[in-house]
């Protein structure tokens, strides 16, 4: 089950109208139009994209679309998460977000096999919150923190007895 990522609703509306030069070609023109909302990009605030951007290229296994030194994008099946710069965010939308202060969501990466993603980044990943564990829901979870803080859980569904 993957739940909806609680603070980012305004943060993605507010830095997607104000940076429209930055929708990917295309994206914009060619998606269906529902009447329900659809959660397609996360934005995190953070006061080195280059150096979060390097932790999540190595996280995610994706080479991140870059648009100058403030905004990059990880595009993954489901949506995207995006990075955009303090200083820009506080020109275009001031007040409006503070960096590595989120402690009420959690990103959520479905991924193949959590276990050899464990081993995979225990040289990596210094802050660990929650090695693989099968969760009552129904996961079997890794938890860490990025270089932000930000709480990050890779899953996988687990296997059906």
């Amino acid at each position: 089950m993957i739940r909806t990522i609680a603070f980012g609703a305004l943060v993605i509306f507010s830095s997607t109208m104000a940076r429209p030069s930055l929708v990917p070609a295309g994206r914009a023109a060619t998606a269906p139009v529902s009447p329900d909302p659809a959660l397609i990009n996360t934005c995190l605030i953070t006061n080195n994209v280059q150096k979060l951007s390097a932790f999540y290229e190595r996280v995610l296994q994706i080479t991140p679309q870059k648009s100058g030194e403030d905004y990059v994008e990880f595009r993954t099946t489901a949506g995207t998460l995006a990075l955009f710069s303090t200083f820009a965010q506080e020109k275009y939308i001031p007040g409006s977000a503070t960096a590595g202060e989120n402690h009420s969501s959690i990103l959520e990466f479905r991924v193949a096999n959590v276990d050899a993603e464990y081993t995979r980044l225990q040289d990596f990943v210094k802050s660990w919150v929650k090695g693989p564990t099968t969760q009552p829901w129904g996961t079997r979870s890794i938890y860490f923190r990025d270089l932000d803080g930000n709480l990050v859980d890779f899953f996988t569904p687990a296997p059906r007895r």
